[in-house]
């Protein structure tokens, strides 16, 4: 791999953190750009309180110097501030109790007991994480399973975006559905309809990646196949279900001869007049658009309680609610295409350089001029 990340931080925690390794020095960073990535990650229908809490603004401690990336680990801060709202159940750590009196004690204790969650929710984290660590507080899994830790990683595809687009390469997600819906029209009446039950709602995503050049990934071994890699970090994401490249499984409806695309000539150019396969063929970019669709389920945290167990008594209870979206699917739209940057800019550079914008720009010209030549 020519880049790597690691994010750290919980959902009330005080701070989001996130290291980034392996940009190259001397690309220019847009700070504007970055953070309107951070705030398009907190618009859309559907969305809580939370968000009218949180204004994202990205801090880099260090990796740049006047704008300019360094080479050095990038360094991410980003502040919750809703953190101070929280303070009881996040920093339990931080109070020194042998200075304080005993009725001062109780009640902080009490405060902490009673931000403790015993009741376990539905297709979240929290049964498999409270056997997997025998938890006897559900807030241990859900403060960094939640969805709020995408924060820092939209951060870094955002700086792998603006590398990127030094070479042309472009980024877009667009919702094809929200739940049955397919109209765009009616999706925040749709939407409205459902959060006024209590309910949520997931939907379908497109990400297109354009300008890709050629050969990105690899055939060689399973773990360099591009489209291998694309999947596993939209995955990742909470709550996506599916990853489909192309035509995904509409494939299975068509015959061969009906489906596959066609490889034609030109003026010493290829070009393929269809692209079901999405721009990814054999693991490796084919120079088409790279077509990715995800599915996101609907958000498991919602007023509509659903049966669950009180993990200390082991009784039926019905799961707990905390403050949560009733739809987030255009901000998955934004955290899909900023995942799909970071595995697109780590190809990038695995083939024309790590280390100097100037050489992987010569690399880049290089490479392209052959291909023109063939």
């Amino acid at each position: 791999m020519a880049i790597r990340f690691l994010t750290s931080g919980e959902s009330h925690g005080e701070k989001l953190n996130a290291i980034l390794e392996g940009i190259p020095h001397g690309y220019e960073l847009d700070f504007d750009f970055l953070n309107s990535e951070l705030a398009a990650r907190q618009e859309g229908i559907g969305r809580g309180n939370r968000m009218k809490i949180e204004k994202d603004k990205i801090k880099i401690n260090s990796g740049v110097r006047f704008s300019i990336t360094t080479a050095s680990p990038i360094a991410i801060e980003i502040e919750n501030k809703d953190w101070q709202n929280w303070i009881y159940p996040m920093s339990v750590e931080k109070i020194n109790f042998e200075n304080l009196e005993e009725n001062i004690k109780r009640e902080i204790k009490n405060k902490i007991k009673e931000k403790q969650i015993t009741k376990l929710r539905p297709a979240h984290a929290d049964l498999a994480g409270v056997i997997k660590y025998d938890f006897d507080d559900i807030r241990y899994v859900l403060e960094r399973s939640s969805a709020r830790e995408t924060t820092t990683r939209v951060a870094i595809g955002a700086i792998c975006q603006n590398i990127l687009k030094y070479y042309n390469i472009s980024f877009c997600s667009e919702i094809i559905s929200i739940g049955e819906c397919r109209a765009k029209e009616n999706f925040e009446n749709y939407i409205e309809n459902y959060k006024n039950q209590g309910d949520s709602l997931g939907g379908v995503i497109k990400i297109t990646i354009k300008n890709v050049p050629v050969g990105l990934g690899s055939f060689v071994h399973w773990d360099k196949r591009l489209d291998g890699q694309l999947a596993q970090a939209l995955m990742s994401i909470p709550a996506v279900k599916s990853v489909e490249i192309g035509l995904g499984k509409e494939y299975a409806n068509f015959s061969g001869s009906n489906s596959h695309d066609e490889i034609f000539e030109k003026d010493g150019k290829y070009y393929h007049k269809t692209n079901n396969s999405g721009g990814i063929e054999g693991g490796m970019s084919n120079g088409e658009d790279i077509i990715l669709t995800i599915a996101m389920k609907p958000i498991p945290t919602m007023k509509k309680a659903l049966n669950s167990v009180e993990i200390k008594t082991h009784k039926k209870t019905e799961a707990h609610f905390e403050r949560a979206d009733n739809c987030a699917v255009e901000a998955c739209g934004i955290v899909a295409k900023n995942m799909a940057a970071i595995i697109i800019l780590d190809n990038f550079l695995e083939k024309f350089g790590k280390d100097y914008k100037k050489d992987i720009d010569l690399a880049y010209k290089n490479y392209q001029k052959r291909i023109d030549e063939i």
